[in-house]
């Protein structure tokens, strides 16, 4: 036996040794490799994040250089080579978000402001009207409120005239800009809308409701008609914030795909142009009838929306049904005076007919004659300023999951009766224990120190043109 295993081992030896050793030669080598991998292979993920964040700062320090994309008619935009010996022409608005942030923009004391970006001098001239920002901020109610935002806006242009916020909690946070606040009733401006145009109501269109006007039951849903059955009309039904009327037009007039596609028209979902980053509003849908009831009426906490986005909705009604987009920013030159950024009017969509922008008009100023904030607006009916001014507005109101902070929007508009002259005014504040200094007293505010600073202007002119 041991003969032929020796005799075997001979044969391996002789004529097949070299080839056996070159085949143990070729498996090492690919082996190695493997081997390799296989120690390393907990780096890998090391390696993948050092990689993206050595990505993302080659961004953002080439962005940095100010080689962005140039006006029209530049042959720098063809030609890569002329960068090195032309000035930059433009940055576009998500160019700004570079440089700008939220902690710039709010509660600006100043028009303008200087900053240095990666070596450069630039200077920012905004559109906020600093008299009026400094009055508002002055007005702040900061014992009884946890967080204010207050933005003034002109509706032709969407350039913000005042940006003021007051948050308790965090003071780099800037509440005109935060889309985490409830809705509330500020959505039955879509639903109206909605309503019009795919329910085909109208201001004076008839429409009961059972119960209370501020409570949304599954039992307010059904029509059931009795003795103590109310009739309103859609006019009335906003002005006063009737819930269950809104809850059944939620339930039985729209669908689900109508409130998505009057959202997105809105400017729900969407990541809206701004010189400072401006988080999507949201809102979420299902098919169930009750859900639907409550988007209509705005009697949930998962609609969610800005102050900024709240004055764009306004603007909206004023604009003839066109959404545009808000600037805070005019321009931004160097430091030689070149102008690298300008604002420019821009309009995202045409969210509604400009015959529904005519009956949603009628139903905001159904709100400040005989609505929610009647008894606030009518001991100024005979004041100096509100006198002369047409006003439309929507208000919402709605408590947190624990009841210790009430929300309360004003969103809302006002006009010249003799003039051009008009502004977009958004507000919400977070009331605490105590109620304290209510939206629509700031709306106030805020009207009669825009337009007293307008009419002392032009009885300036007009007293000027007299001695001439």
């Amino acid at each position: 036996m041991l003969g032929k295993r020796a005799t075997r081992f001979s044969k391996i030896e002789g004529s097949n040794w070299r080839a056996y050793q070159a085949k143990l030669k070729r498996a090492r080598k690919i082996a190695a490799p493997k081997k390799i991998i296989q120690r390393n292979l907990k780096f890998i993920p090391v390696l993948i994040a050092l990689s993206a964040l050595a990505y993302g700062l080659l961004n953002v320090f080439s962005g940095s250089q100010f080689t962005f994309t140039r006006k029209a008619g530049n042959t720098a935009k063809n030609d890569p080579a002329a960068h090195l010996d032309q000035p930059p022409i433009s940055f576009n608005k998500n160019d700004l978000h570079h440089f700008i942030d939220s902690r710039h923009i709010s509660n600006l004391q100043n028009e303008s402001f200087d900053l240095r970006y990666n070596g450069n001098h630039l200077s920012v001239q905004t559109s906020i009207d600093i008299s009026l920002q400094n009055y508002l901020a002055g007005m702040l109610d900061r014992k009884n409120s946890s967080r204010v935002g207050i933005v003034v806006m002109d509706p032709v242009d969407g350039r913000i005239r005042a940006m003021v916020g007051y948050d308790k909690s965090d003071s780099l946070n800037n509440p005109c800009i935060d889309s985490s606040f409830p809705a509330a009733s500020i959505f039955k401006i879509i639903t109206a809308a909605a309503a019009i145009e795919r329910g085909r109501l109208d201001p004076d269109s008839k429409l009961r409701f059972n119960g209370s006007k501020h409570t949304l039951y599954k039992s307010q849903l059904k029509e059931n008609i009795t003795k103590y059955t109310h009739t309103v009309s859609l006019k009335d039904a906003f002005a006063k914030s009737i819930n269950p009327v809104f809850g059944k037009i939620g339930a039985s007039y729209l669908s689900k795909d109508a409130f998505e596609s009057y959202a997105k028209a809105f400017g729900f979902y969407r990541i809206i142009d701004f010189e400072i980053f401006l988080p999507p509003s949201l809102i979420v849908l299902s098919n169930e009838p009750y859900h639907l009831a409550e988007i209509a009426c705005g009697f949930n906490q998962k609609t969610r929306i800005s102050p900024v986005h709240g004055a764009l909705i306004a603007a909206t009604i004023l604009n003839r049904g066109k959404l545009i987009e808000p600037t805070i920013v005019d321009q931004i030159t160097d430091g030689k005076n070149a102008q690298l950024y300008r604002s420019q009017p821009t309009t995202i969509t045409q969210a509604f007919t400009p015959a529904t922008a005519d009956a949603l008009d009628a139903l905001m100023k159904a709100t400040v004659r005989s609505g929610t904030v009647r008894s606030t607006f009518r001991k100024y009916r005979k004041d100096d300023i509100i006198s002369k001014l047409e006003i439309g507005a929507k208000t919402g109101t709605i408590n947190n999951k624990t009841d210790d902070v009430k929300y309360d929007w004003f969103v809302g508009y006002a006009k010249e009766k003799s003039g051009d002259r008009k502004i977009i005014l958004s507000v919400v504040v977070a009331h605490q224990k105590y109620i304290g200094t209510r939206a629509a007293q700031y709306a106030i505010l805020a009207f009669k120190k825009y337009f007293s600073t307008h009419f002392g202007r032009m009885h300036q002119q007009l007293s000027s043109d007299a001695k001439l």
